[in-house]
């Protein structure tokens, strides 16, 4: 479990942890309705650095806007929200790597089941950086439950309520001794584990879900995307079958808690050689890289 720093901001002011609480009567309880993301923050030379912060800040709000979720972007911009994630990281003073929550709850009290003109609240909180998944190598299973379509629960928006599918996909897999598992849409069609984006390797062309296939657009999934492609590496975004996963030369996953990993194993068969593959590492190093350096896409902002 990782550790939860102490000071959290909650709707408009930092408070102790114990006081960030939601009113049980509220649709954030009743319902799930909150959406949220979470980033990596860099701690280097006494300086925050937190990674894709406007692309994080603009999920939050394209999640909303899906929802039907209308108050939150009449209140905050993105300058505020900086702010706000300024302050609560200089409270906590982290000394080291760390990922921050922020989240947006509707809390108003028994609204019944509707999104528009209700109340919201902020909060974000600091917590320790520990990856979802083995970063040496994960095993993964096809999961029994399929991942919800987006004419049901729209996997695009980080949705609070949704990753009850997570849950029992994910669990399912630890039941059955794996370390995650591999959501598939109910065409078959593989979408992503029940927090990160998958990639596989073929021929040297890096391939991966595309954004119609029922996952998450994730910001990491993105940067790999952009990573690959300014190394001249070929990339693919298209639909893909689970026996693609098989049979690829390598496959890796990507996302804030998952880092980029490699995947050794999918049920029960080895993938590749059952090591870390060299594209895989290549972009792994990249990808560090760019989550502490400042660079011309301006992937950091300085808090």
């Amino acid at each position: 479990m990782s550790r939860i720093y102490p000071h959290i901001y909650f709707g408009d002011r930092l408070v102790d942890s114990e006081a960030a609480t939601l009113h049980v009567a509220s649709s954030a309880v009743l319902y799930g309705l909150s959406v949220y993301t979470v980033f990596n923050v860099h701690y280097a030379n006494d300086t925050y650095l937190a990674f894709r912060l406007r692309d994080h800040f603009r999920r939050i709000v394209d999640s909303c806007r899906i929802i039907g979720i209308d108050t939150f972007d009449q209140e905050w911009t993105l300058e505020k929200f900086s702010a706000a994630v300024q302050e609560t990281l200089h409270a906590n003073d982290p000394q080291t790597t760390t990922f921050v929550r922020a989240s947006v709850h509707v809390t108003q009290l028994i609204p019944g089941t509707r999104s528009r003109g209700l109340k919201t609240a902020l909060s974000l909180f600091v917590y320790e950086a520990l990856p979802i998944v083995p970063q040496t190598g994960a095993r993964l299973k096809t999961s029994v439950w399929r991942r919800t379509p987006d004419n049901s629960i729209p996997s695009r928006a980080k949705v609070n309520g949704a990753y009850i599918n997570s849950v029992l996909a994910k669990q399912d897999a630890i039941d059955s001794g794996y370390d995650d598992c591999i959501f598939l849409d109910n065409d078959g069609h593989v979408c992503e584990l029940s927090a990160a984006n998958i990639f596989l390797v073929r021929d040297k062309t890096i391939i991966t879900p595309s954004t119609t296939s029922d996952i998450l657009e994730g910001i990491n999934r993105r940067t790999i995307i952009e990573i690959a492609q300014d190394r001249g590496m070929r990339v693919e975004e298209r639909t893909v079958d689970l026996t693609e996963l098989y049979i690829a030369d390598e496959v890796f996953i990507s996302g804030t808690s998952a880092y980029v990993a490699p995947v050794i194993e999918i049920d029960a068969r080895r993938i590749g050689n059952g090591e870390d593959g060299p594209i895989t590492a290549q972009l792994r190093t990249a990808h560090t890289k760019a989550l502490a350096e400042q660079s011309d896409k301006q992937w950091l902002s300085v808090l």
